[in-house]
């Protein structure tokens, strides 16, 4: 792997301190109106189908386009489409705000996604062109803590706000950080090379859209239409070939133009393969659990928006507190044993709540218990996860290898959305509850094994990032 440039180098502190804010802004809004659906469905009415897609409608944009934000940030430069990025998102926040039916609320929530997708990429492929070896890992592990307290945080905040002077106001929290952040891009100096690419693929673009959005189409509308509905059938079908036509496409698009959305040759790199197959079953799971306990304390237990925020609390202090820590200790010891046992101990959390019944009291020896453990499992695997499948990819590809991941990860937690519908029965209750940790459980055992048979410590020797020599043909990625 090529040694970061050196204007870059000098930028390191303000590369980090900018890939925090931008992150952190799209966590924060992904997150912090889980808190709010309640409120939304009383204003604006749509039932749980309408609460679906308030999450999913942004998570669709940014799960499916994040691919091309990544192409965009090879070829333009990060610093450049980060700016775009925080401008759109700014705006669409500000259509979220004054929305006034659900209708408008879900598109501008899509248009959330465009400007989180363009962002995401470009922040962390920053750093990993800034950093190097096991200053990288601290680096990602720093990221971490403070874009997935992010993630976490938002339900305090959020509740907060709408407890206090409505839900609205819940989008005009990123007006600040995205204030203080395109002033900080425009003082980094350096920008990363780009790759070969010499355009974007947009109908691979238009396949993964069609293909993402038209399965959670269908998985969420079943639920007021029916599975037999042709909206609903026909939108299963439509995504589902899209989804199918998605990989032939990025072959034919990689042997005629050397310029797919998705580099497949990255997958070559074994931690690169398995480490997102990790991701899908982590992310899914983890997308399902604060959807489901955030809207559970409030319209089952019937606690106040801040409230179940805090309830949610103990992950974020686990992940601010330990983070970098944990990223350190996987930059010097490997990534594969972080990553097995990490989602195994959150699997054990999800259990827990299967202690969970009517009695709000219940909170203390169930919900805080499990939380508490699936902190624990979060803080663990994350860091590393992001550091073995990123630590894998060229520092020209990071901004492509970076999407795929976060794509990954968003489309898992959108999936595990839509099902939500299904998983609980229609609605919030006790019962569904224990059903969706069960499938959490799962997903996360599932995640656990993966990384456990699959992930290769990279060899301290070749600059901490790298496979070991003897696993270069199997897990090497070869040009």
């Amino acid at each position: 792997m090529t040694s970061a440039p050196a204007p870059l180098r000098d930028d390191r502190r303000i590369v980090l301190v900018v890939a925090v804010l931008a992150s952190f802004v799209v966590g924060l809004d992904a997150s912090v109106v889980n808190v709010a659906l309640p409120a939304v469905r009383t204003e604006l009415g749509g039932g749980l189908v309408v609460q679906q897609w308030t999450v999913d409608a942004y998570l669709v944009t940014l799960g499916s386009l994040i691919l091309v934000a990544g192409s965009l940030s090879d070829l333009f430069g990060r610093v450049r489409i980060i700016t775009w990025g925080l401008g759109v998102f700014g705006l669409a926040s500000i259509a979220c705000a004054v929305a006034p039916t659900g209708e408008v609320l879900v598109v501008a929530r899509a248009l959330q996604g465009v400007g989180g997708a363009l962002i995401t990429p470009s922040a962390l492929a920053l750093i990993v062109a800034a950093y190097r070896g096991a200053a990288q890992t601290k680096a990602i592990g720093t990221w971490t803590a403070w874009s997935s307290a992010a993630s976490i945080l938002g339900p305090v905040v959020g509740g907060l706000v709408v407890d206090g002077i409505g839900w609205r106001w819940i989008f005009v929290l990123t007006a600040v950080p995205i204030a203080v952040t395109i002033p900080l891009v425009r003082r980094i100096t350096a920008e990363v090379p780009s790759g070969p690419r010499a355009r974007v693929d947009v109908l691979g673009a238009v396949l993964a859209v069609v293909g993402v959005g038209g399965v959670v189409l269908g998985l969420i509308e079943q639920e007021r239409l029916g599975w037999d509905a042709p909206v609903v059938v026909g939108a299963l079908v439509l995504g589902a070939v899209a989804l199918g036509a998605f990989v032939p496409w990025e072959r034919r698009m990689a042997r005629v133009s050397g310029s797919p959305l998705v580099p497949l040759a990255l997958f070559r790199a074994r931690n690169f393969a398995i480490g997102n197959l990790a991701t899908l079953s982590i992310y899914g799971a983890l997308g399902m659990v604060f959807f489901v306990v955030t809207l559970f304390l409030q319209e089952v237990w019937g606690f106040p928006a801040w409230v179940a925020g805090l309830a949610t609390l103990p992950p974020t202090l686990m992940l601010l507190a330990l983070s970098t820590t944990v990223g350190a200790l996987a930059g010097r010891h490997g990534p594969r044993w972080f990553m097995t046992a990490g989602p195994a101990v959150a699997a054990v959390g999800a259990l827990l709540l299967l202690l969970t019944g009517d009695d709000p009291a219940g909170y203390w020896w169930s919900v805080l218990p499990g939380l508490v453990l699936i902190g624990a499992g979060i803080v663990t695997m994350v860091t590393p996860l992001t550091s073995a499948v990123l630590g894998s990819v060229p520092s020209s590809e990071a901004g492509a290898g970076s999407a795929v991941n976060n794509a990954v990860a968003r489309i898992a937690g959108l999936v595990t959305v839509a099902l939500a519908g299904v998983v609980l029965g229609g609605e919030v209750s006790v019962g569904g509850l224990h059903r969706a940790m069960v499938v959490m459980a799962v997903l996360l055992l599932a995640g656990a094994v993966v990384s456990a048979v699959g992930i290769v410590n990279p060899d301290p020797q070749a600059g901490g990032n790298a496979p070991a020599p003897d696993k270069l043909e199997s897990g090497g990625l070869r040009n």
